[in-house]
């Protein structure tokens, strides 16, 4: 094991790798690939911002298309915006399926449909390739620290392949099921999330009303059966109305997006969900499209 920064990697075997996508999630976690010392080739729609990383990462290297950037990987890792960000890096004659050679593995971390995944997952099986859905939860914070939670799904042996080199910006690398699985597990989380965020803002807008100092509060029912990440991370901010970091409302409405949808599908009962859907968006219309998801607060002062 070797220690940069805050960050302990595993020693591993160097892969050849490729990183498409260089936004908030995306940038961090290919640096870890970097330092980690796999070779790293990145794509990013906004060729400045690959040029930067590469400054950042001396050594690897940028190319001006998916398909360039994928070519002679071992291993293709993905962050984007959505289904269709993700169809046009993959798919096409400049996407990463027309350039990775026979065997490699396409690893994506986008939040997306597990329906996306499987059509993905199809089309790479008939090009003779590997396709794992892998979304993350820890947010930028996660990411930049290289202890990102990864939710997969896919083959048993392509995970296996995967996994040390992922390592590098995770603390937890889990396979959940076959193609699909891993999305479907990112919307367990926000569904949690979702329902948590509200409680803990309820909670601390309650107790200031009340008059109570809600920094002493917090730190009392955070050492009881209160206590969760979302406490710890967003209690006091949300008391200090503080909301200008972390993983953004807008974010938050895509992804709760993809999970009612889904539960349309399979029949699920997600009441408490949709509504706090709702409670997004009314936070949107309030200019909250970029705060952070505990802004849920603002609707009820």
């Amino acid at each position: 094991m070797s220690a940069i920064g805050n960050k302990t990697y595993e020693v591993s075997t160097p892969c050849k790798v490729a990183f498409l996508g260089l936004g908030v999630m995306g940038y961090p976690m290919a640096g870890h690939l970097a330092r980690a010392g796999h070779s790293v080739t990145v794509y990013n729609r906004s060729p400045a911002k690959a040029a930067a990383w590469v400054a950042e990462c001396p050594g690897n290297a940028s190319a001006p298309t998916p398909r360039e950037a994928a070519a002679g990987a071992d291993i293709v890792f993905a962050c984007v915006g959505n289904d269709d960000d993700l169809r046009s890096v993959v798919l096409g004659t400049d996407g990463a399926f027309a350039g990775m050679k026979p065997g490699a593995i396409f690893v994506d971390h986008t939040t997306a449909s597990a329906s996306i995944a499987r059509e993905l997952s199809g089309a790479a099986q008939k090009l003779g390739l590997q396709f794992i859905d892998a979304p993350v939860s820890g947010g930028q914070a996660g990411a930049q620290n290289g202890v990102l939670t990864v939710m997969c799904g896919g083959d048993a042996a392509a995970f296996a392949q995967v996994k040390p080199a992922a390592m590098a910006f995770s603390r937890a690398f889990t396979l959940l099921g076959e193609s699909g699985a891993g999305q479907l597990a990112k919307m367990v989380n926000q569904i949690c999330i979702a329902g948590l965020v509200q409680g803990l803002s309820e909670a601390v807008a309650f107790g200031q009303q009340a008059g109570l100092d809600m920094h002493q509060v917090l730190d009392v029912i955070g050492k009881g059966a209160a206590q969760s990440w979302q406490l710890d991370n967003r209690g006091k901010t949300m008391a200090d109305d503080k909301f200008d970091f972390g993983f953004a409302v807008d974010w938050m409405r895509k992804d709760l997006g993809l999970v009612l949808d889904e539960a349309k599908r399979n029949g699920a009962r997600l009441p408490v969900t949709a509504l706090v859907d709702q409670f997004y968006a009314d936070v949107q219309k309030m200019g909250g499209n970029r705060w952070d998801t505990s802004s849920l607060i603002r609707r009820l002062r």
